[in-house]
């Protein structure tokens, strides 16, 4: 791991690198459908990050870290100031070749294997054939997905479809690299796996742009670092020059016995203990962050992203404390109410009962005072005819038969 006394002093004696790239006072104004500004995403930043360099990018969520990368790739235009991206404009052709990218998010096909997309994206960049497959096999085994190269990406982790998407991003051996968030998703193991290709990657030379949450990652890996808030760049340095408590001074010596502990001042020198060294003692990197973001908002700097969470909502807070002050019902009361409940309903069944009683009384009264119907009313409807044809429609056939018993 690069030290950061080392990193400083590289940088001191290497001031002629190149510039890779190169902000000016850029703003960045989205409009609504009318052309009114309604969000200013950013806000007059300067940046320089030299040939080498492995540069943070710090901020809350919605600080106008991702506009500034997309203005970087070309994607943005900026509203005003100037943007060089390996001398050129963001948006030249020549530029895209030198410049490999890993979004926070890896939009990967995911019906194609590991091998078949980072051949896929390798075509794209037109590397012939013979070293595409070189570098794949190489890319695979350096993100460790060499035993898994043929399985379709959808079946992967998130955190196996970043190194998909890191590897991705160095198939055309970039000398800038954009990391967004690179270690999202992974494990200990993963995440400690991407910070070695990062410095190994450093030592070769590239020019690496982090942006991530992870301070720690920041602290460890980057040379210079910017944090920015609402859109402005707020404090940018070196680690060591942004991290250093000038008011106060550490002395490292020998182990010093618990008796020596009330006589340091005196007793140093008499028992031969001398200084190890002596530098300016430094804080996290994180309560820096977060003492620049509070400032911030206490200033009553805009910003678009989201702020610092509140209380809990009110109809959460009122739900529990109804639940909990509501008295206990005993069983029997609980009882009582199912079998009201239940009885409820039935006197609405029984008073709607009587009405067909009443309605099959009157069809059968109706029934005994209407005269006999002919018996061929009361045959099978499928032979009517036959009847007719037997008795014919004006005939009684009881009239016949007791015709015949007069006349015996």
């Amino acid at each position: 791991m690069i030290s950061q006394a080392e990193a400083t002093r590289v940088a001191l004696e290497d001031d002629s690198r190149p510039v890779d790239i190169k902000c000016v006072g850029v703003t960045k104004i989205f409009r609504d459908f009318w052309m009114r500004p309604r969000v200013r995403a950013v806000d007059g930043v300067d940046l320089e990050v030299r040939r080498g360099q492995v540069y943070g990018l710090l901020g809350p969520n919605g600080s106008g870290k991702s506009t500034t990368i997309k203005m970087l790739l070309g994607l943005l235009t900026p509203t005003a100031g100037r943007i060089a991206v390996m001398g050129k404009r963001p948006r030249h052709v020549d530029t895209k070749k030198e410049i490999g990218y890993l979004p926070e998010e890896s939009y990967l096909y995911r019906f194609l294997s590991a091998r078949e997309t980072l051949d896929y994206y390798g075509r794209l960049f037109r590397i012939p054939a013979p070293i595409r497959r070189e570098r794949v096999a190489k890319l695979l085994e350096m993100v460790g997905l060499e035993a898994v190269e043929h399985r379709p990406v959808g079946e992967f982790s998130k955190g196996m479809q970043r190194r998909v998407g890191l590897a991705q991003s160095l198939i055309n051996d970039p000398q800038l690299l954009i990391l967004d968030e690179p270690t999202s998703g992974m494990d200990p193991v993963g995440a400690r796996q991407i910070k070695d290709v990062i410095e190994k990657l450093a030592e070769r030379g590239k020019t690496i742009l982090l942006c991530t949450h992870l301070l720690s990652d920041v602290e460890d890996l980057c040379e210079r670092v910017a944090i920015m808030f609402g859109g402005k760049v707020r404090a940018e340095g070196t680690c060591g020059e942004l991290l250093e408590q000038q008011e106060l001074t550490n002395l490292q010596t020998d182990r010093l016995p618990a008796d020596a502990l009330a006589e340091i001042q005196a007793v140093l020198e008499k028992r031969g203990l001398g200084l190890r060294s002596v530098e300016q003692p430094r804080r996290r990197l994180e309560s820096l962050f977060l003492e620049i973001v509070d400032t911030a908002r206490k200033e009553g700097t805009h910003t678009s992203g989201a702020r610092s969470g509140g209380q809990i909502a009110d109809f959460l807070r009122s739900g529990a404390a109804e639940v909990a002050g509501a008295p206990d019902a005993d069983g029997e009361e609980i009882l009582d109410s199912l079998a009201a409940k239940a009885a409820a309903p039935q006197p609405a069944q029984k008073a709607a009962a009587p009405e067909p009683a009443r309605e099959e009384d009157d069809a059968l009264a109706d029934l005994v005072a209407r005269p006999a119907a002919p018996p061929a009313a009361t045959r099978q409807p499928e032979a009517p005819e036959a009847v007719e044809a037997e008795s014919g429609p004006d005939e009684n056939p009881d009239d016949d038969v007791l015709a015949s018993l007069t006349r015996r």
